[in-house]
């Protein structure tokens, strides 16, 4: 029933929609050198909730910290409204959910302005941030980027069929630095499994188990929906690749710090 599921694009989302991995993200970016600039890429942004979840996460941890910040996707009405960063309060009629239902009060305080009916992404969290319309699987996107520290590039392949998917997954892996981090999620295990071995990459195990239970969208959807995420099961030989949802590129193991990896150099 799953595979025969028509797939389709959807624009939804959700401010702060797995702390978890939000709180990984801001782990690794700390364990850059003092003073170097950190460079994140956000592929498939939608209205622009995962990259100011994301910007205010870093921002919030590290004031001081040089981000070029970078997001993309492939409707240029969902950019548009992300780069205005504008939302109704009763977010329902833009897509479908609430998207603030994540947040806590003092998160909505801090992150956003009110204006008669309106939100608006404060501008410490907007200030920096690139918007491009762009195709997540196109090659040329490394010339318009380059490597980048983190990539994420979330909820989006699992409404592509496997082979598309797997085409764009590969696609991807470029524009992360050697060292760098991936974040995939919301994409057909098989696929991310495959790939991930196919080149080499090193899984996280840093709050694996708390990322795949940290977004109860999919995890309740399981096994209704396409896009639902099955339950962790240690007893697979292969489930620590399986699972992982964030992945090292270009090195030997995901435990070795940023530091090391760039004085390797």
């Amino acid at each position: 029933m799953l595979l025969r599921s028509q797939r389709r694009q959807y624009h939804g989302t959700f401010f702060f929609r797995n702390r978890p991995e939000l709180q990984l993200l801001c782990s690794l970016a700390s364990r850059q050198p003092k003073g170097s600039t950190l460079k994140v890429a956000v592929l498939a942004c939608s209205n622009g909730a995962e990259a100011y979840s994301i910007m205010y996460a870093l921002r919030s941890a590290q004031p001081d910290r040089k981000i070029v910040f970078h997001a993309v996707d492939i409707a240029s009405e969902v950019v548009e409204i992300a780069r205005e960063g504008i939302y109704p309060r009763e977010s329902q009629q833009l897509i479908g959910s609430a998207i603030f239902e994540r947040m806590t009060c003092s998160e909505e305080r801090r992150m956003f302005h009110c204006e008669d009916g309106y939100v608006r992404v404060q501008d410490w969290v907007r200030e920096g941030i690139e918007w491009h319309v762009g195709d997540a699987g196109d090659p040329e996107l490394h010339s318009v980027l380059g490597p980048m520290d983190i990539v994420v590039a979330n909820k989006f392949l699992c409404h592509m069929d496997a082979p598309d998917a797997e085409r764009c997954l590969r696609a991807i892996a470029p524009l992360v630095r050697s060292g760098g981090y991936l974040f995939v999620s919301g994409v057909d295990l098989a696929v991310r499994t495959r790939v991930a071995r196919d080149l080499n990459w090193t899984p996280v195990s840093e709050l694996l188990e708390e990322i795949h239970d940290g977004d109860p969208s999919v995890r309740g959807d399981w096994p209704w929906r396409y896009w639902g995420l099955e339950p962790l099961d240690r007893s697979r030989k292969d489930w620590q690749i399986r699972y992982a949802s964030v992945f090292q590129l270009g090195a030997k193991t995901a435990a070795q710090p940023l530091t090391e990896l760039i004085a390797a150099k």
